[in-house]
Formats: structure tokens, sequence, C-alpha cells
């Protein structure tokens, strides 16, 4: 008798939850095919737009991880199971560490943002946060600058993102600005003509954009010469600093004088 039994309820079980469990197997099968098919095919479409490597990898488990929870839902909904609590822990927990780690999704989302649209790429110069440094890393929450003094500089993503970004790279060249004075009794034109040759000999100076030299101030003390070679990226610091002793050394050969500040002292007697 109790065999009969227990193979009654056995069949009875069998019929009322054998399709539920077909039904679950199917959906876990077709479900983790399609799951890998759109995984490869996401994989794909972020390698032909030249997505970040570590955002590839980070945006493919996320979206691996959110499609596996619902296709788990969907096998346990199907077996009879109730998902109503399931989704409830789940928005709830979401909540609670969303509210834990608002600065570190904001990085997070930051770093997205900067991988995706790519104000800037690695070996890039640029200056954000009152800083100004070439692109060491670009991290999914900080990105790294290694400074003209050899210092790593970290800025959070979040806040790099939402700020002001000067690419000095992006453009291929950089000017560089200069200011010389020279004394109200030299020669503007011969001064003008000795700097510029002086520019126009050094070959890290770009003939085009062609260097400029022109007046910008009747000073206190000089006649202030703007000068405004263009150099690449690579060659900034070095045209720089040669423009500046070329120039002087330029000047002084002409005989143009390069004055300092001066004043007049006018001594009366008193009876």
């Amino acid at each position: 008798m109790d065999i009969e039994k227990w193979w009654d309820k056995g069949l009875e079980f069998i019929v009322d939850f054998g399709p539920k469990v077909i039904g679950a197997i199917l959906i876990w099968i077709i479900g983790s095919w399609i799951i890998k098919k759109l995984m490869k095919g996401v994989s794909k479409v972020m390698s032909v737009r030249n997505y970040d490597q570590s955002l590839q990898k980070f945006l493919t488990n996320l979206l691996g991880w959110v499609l596996k929870i619902m296709l788990i839902l969907a096998v346990l909904g199907t077996v009879g199971v109730e998902t109503t609590s399931f989704a409830a822990i789940l928005a709830a927990a979401g909540l609670a560490i969303g509210l834990a780690l608002q600065g570190s999704l904001g990085n997070f989302a930051g770093g997205v943002l900067i991988m995706i649209f790519k104000p800037f790429k690695i070996g890039d110069l640029i200056e954000a946060q009152g800083i100004i440094g070439v692109v060491k890393e670009i991290e999914i929450f900080t990105t790294k600058l290694s400074t003209p003094d050899n210092k790593e500089a970290i800025i959070p993503n979040g806040t790099l993102s939402n700020g002001n970004i000067i690419n000095y790279t992006s453009q291929g060249t950089l000017r560089v600005d200069l200011t010389i004075g020279i004394g109200y009794g030299d020669d503007i034109k011969k001064a003008k003509d000795v700097i510029m040759k002086a520019l126009t000999d050094n070959p890290k100076v770009l003939k085009d954009p062609a260097p400029t030299v022109a007046v910008s101030e009747l000073g206190d003390n000089a006649i202030n010469l703007v000068v405004r070679p263009f150099a690449d990226v690579v060659n900034y610091w070095d045209v720089y600093f040669e423009a500046l002793e070329d120039s002087k050394n330029a000047l002084d050969a002409a005989g143009v004088s390069i004055p300092y500040p001066q004043r007049d002292v006018h001594i009366h007697n008193v009876k």
C-alpha cells in the first residue's frame, strides 16, 4: 500500500512539475546560448569602435551578470518559484550599494564617459583640475598624469569628466608664447628681423604655421615684443628655452639692448 501510495505521488509530481522542469532546462540552455552570442556581438562592436580594453572587459562582465541574473529569475519563475521577493531583495541591495558608493559610482560613470568620448588618450599632454601632465593611465575610477616635474597625479574621473579639460596634444602643434623687451632707442624693425632669423634658424621651429614677432606693448622700461614660434608637442620645451637663449644672443650680437627696470632720480639742492 505504501509503495503504491508513494508511486502515485511520484507520478503526480512528475506530471505536475515535469513540464515545468523541462521548460526551465530548455529556457536555461537557450538563454545561455543567446547570452553567449549577445556577449560576442557586444565585444565585437566595442572592438570595432576602439573602446578601451579595460572598459570592454568591465562592460561585458557587467552585462553578462545582469543577463544571467535575469535568466535565473526566468528559470525560477518557470518552475513556480515566487520571484517577486527576489526582485525586491535585489532592488533593495542595489539601492543600498548605490547610496554607499555614490562617489565611486560617479567616478565610474566619469571613467566610462572618458573612455567612450575620448577627450584625451594615453600620451596626451592635458591640463585639468589645475594640473598639467602627460596622461599615463586611464582607469575605470581614476586617471593618472605624469607632471613636468616627474610627479604622478591621480585625478578622480568624476571630477575630471565634469570639469574643463585642455588637450595640448590633439592639434599636433603648440604655440610658444614669449615676451622680449628692447630699449626705446633701438631699431624695432632690426630687432624683429634679428629675432625672426634666430627662430627660423632653429630646426625645431615649424615653418608652417610661421613664427611671428610683433610689438605688443610700450612698457615703462622697454618696448615689448611678443615672440610666437610654433613647435611639435614633443619639442615644446626645447623651443621655449632655445628661442629665449638664441634671441638673447642674436640681439646682443646685433647691438640691440634688452633693458632692465630703471628709475630716474632727480636731486634738488635745498638751501
